[in-house]
């Protein structure tokens, strides 16, 4: 299925939208595996403002300050949702099938794959847009997704 006429001037900003959140919640989820690493290989946690000084790594039972590992975990979260949002905008804009939704919300779970979903479906959707530039006139074009 094609995008609705109507619905192309909004693409853009939902693939821009699309690909600022694949990146934060890639990034995330780098910093959430690593976290993960230290805490369940190391015991240790990212400590803020705690008995061991402003930032340490401390073992997971004694930390008395502000855990930045479980914020880690509650940010990536946050912005996970963040991140369907504008994966099921830019889907329900372009009008693709289910399928690749359920991909492109995959890359905020499995480590690397929102870079890569993110390269291929910004490529996809800028090829799409430039398809349908003659039949939608000038102020769609490739341009304009960038």
């Amino acid at each position: 299925m094609k995008p609705r006429p109507a619905d192309l001037p909004k693409i853009p900003g939902a693939l821009r939208f699309y690909r600022v959140f694949a990146y934060v919640t890639g990034s995330l989820l780098l910093l959430l595996c690593l976290e993960l690493i230290v805490r369940y290989i190391f015991g240790h946690d990212l400590e803020l403002n705690g008995s061991r000084g402003f930032l340490a790594l401390t073992p997971k039972a004694e930390v008395s300050g502000l855990n930045l590992s479980t914020g880690v975990l509650i940010v990536h979260g946050w912005f996970y949702v963040i991140y369907l949002f504008a994966d099921f905008r830019l889907w329900s804009l372009m009008r693709w099938p289910f399928t690749r939704f359920v991909l492109i919300a995959l890359g905020g779970v499995v480590p690397f794959l929102s870079f890569i979903t993110e390269h291929f479906i910004a490529k996809r959707a800028r090829a799409e847009l430039a398809a349908l530039a003659p039949v939608a006139g000038p102020a769609h074009t490739v341009e304009a997704a960038h």
